[in-house]
């Protein structure tokens, strides 16, 4: 079954075959409320899925790998059987290896407002990664600010992630390999075709098994926050070198609220939230904690403190789904979160929405979603940004299966 971008296929063609999943019992879930010593720091990465022992029967390599890769399967932390095909098979999902880049007025004559984008920062360099090309590509290899990166978007698990793509002192290549675990893209790499995940930046078969890719903070929001707040930035081009509808999305219809993933085979999901409910996760010293859509909607900023770092996750309402209608431009809003430190320079900010805008209660200045204040005492300053994921639950929680679910 082709459902993951041939060029005559949609996924909405065997979305239809899908039915709904029965409801999974709901395991107690408690919401984070701790509030430790501030500890902040910027290199804290996601929790990945512990390496298991698994038995002799499920240790055969992935149909087909075999034939395809030349990756050393003797080694691996997750069980083959568990590893399924997305569709196409390797580099059946062509990356984009040579990215090229247009101005923000070039692009605003095919990017809509509300479409989201990934927006990735290194120094001066400011880069915008249009989902519309990421659902056909999923992954960019990339150099930012002079910091090999690799950009990366699973459709299935709406995950939008940067990792450093440097590892032990070797600059990485990354393709596709055109298998899924718990639905989730697995990547690998052109050194030693070790395969990695894209939810964790772990590798999880061959050679590097085990290592860590470091990840880099992104912000993921409509195309109209970009435009306004860095005219002069970069954005990838639709200059591929592929030809592809960018305009049409290949998952017409997959996020369905009401309805439960496929090609997902992994622990039940807790049904505290809708399985296809996005969130924006983070995980700090060992704590992960998921932040609901629903309720960031509610609030639309929420001040916290994880694993001893104070943070606050910001929502705006403006950007549409692209995995909802086939036109990306028609479809539906479902809103953008972002996540950033409360501390700027070793002083503490509460923050606070007003009419839609966002100003902190200790000088009253004015921040902008992109973590910057832009009017008052403090204008010119910049929060630090921190990992925060965006993901359906699902996903997410496969991936950090003792993550706590913030509720008001």
């Amino acid at each position: 079954m082709n459902i993951r971008l041939d060029a005559a296929f949609t996924i909405s063609s065997t979305l239809a075959l899908i039915t709904t999943c029965s409801p999974i019992p709901q395991p107690q879930v408690m919401p984070a409320t701790e509030r430790p010593t501030q500890t902040f720091d910027p290199d804290t990465k996601l929790t990945g899925s512990p390496v298991e022992t698994i038995p002799p029967y499920k240790d055969q390599p992935p149909t087909g790998a075999l034939k395809e890769f030349i990756t050393d399967f003797s080694i691996h932390s997750i069980p083959y059987n568990k590893v399924h095909y997305g569709g196409p098979g390797k580099d059946g999902i062509p990356v984009i290896d040579f990215p090229k880049f247009v101005s923000v007025l070039e692009a605003d004559d095919w990017i809509e407002p509300q479409e989201p984008i990934i927006v990735v920062r290194v120094k001066n360099d400011t880069r915008a990664y249009p989902i519309q090309i990421l659902l056909w590509h999923e992954v960019v290899n990339d150099v930012v600010g002079g910091t090999p990166l690799v950009i990366t978007y699973c459709p299935l698990c709406n995950s939008g992630i940067a990792f450093e793509r440097t590892v032990d002192g070797e600059v990485l290549d990354f393709g596709t390999t055109g298998r899924l675990f718990n639905s989730n893209l697995l990547m690998y790499d052109r050194h030693t075709e070790s395969w990695w995940q894209q939810a964790n930046g772990q590798a999880v078969i061959g050679e590097y098994t085990g290592s860590q890719l470091r990840f880099h903070p992104v912000e993921m929001v409509a195309w109209e926050d970009f435009k306004q707040s860095f005219p002069s930035g970069l954005v990838l081009s639709r200059d591929t070198g592929e030809y592809r509808r960018y305009d049409l999305t290949p998952y017409h219809l997959y996020d369905d609220i009401k309805k439960e993933p496929f090609f997902y085979y992994g622990p039940e999901v807790p049904q505290i939230l809708p399985s296809m409910m996005r969130i924006i996760g983070v995980e700090f010293n060992g704590i992960s904690v998921a932040y609901p859509y629903s309720s960031l909607e509610q609030q639309r900023l929420i001040n916290d403190s994880v694993g001893g770092n104070e943070i606050v996750l910001i929502w705006s309402p403006d950007a549409v789904s692209a995995l909802d209608k086939f036109r990306i431009s028609n479809a539906r809003k479902v809103g953008s979160a972002v996540g950033y430190s409360r501390i700027i320079a070793r002083r503490l900010l509460t923050f606070r929405s007003v009419d839609g805008k966002y100003f902190d209660a200790e000088t009253g200045s004015e921040w902008d979603i992109f973590g910057r204040a832009v009017d008052g005492p403090m204008t010119g300053s910049q929060l630090d940004p921190i990992i925060a994921t965006n993901h359906f639950w699902f996903s997410w929680f496969a991936f950090n299966p003792e993550t706590q679910v913030y509720t008001p």
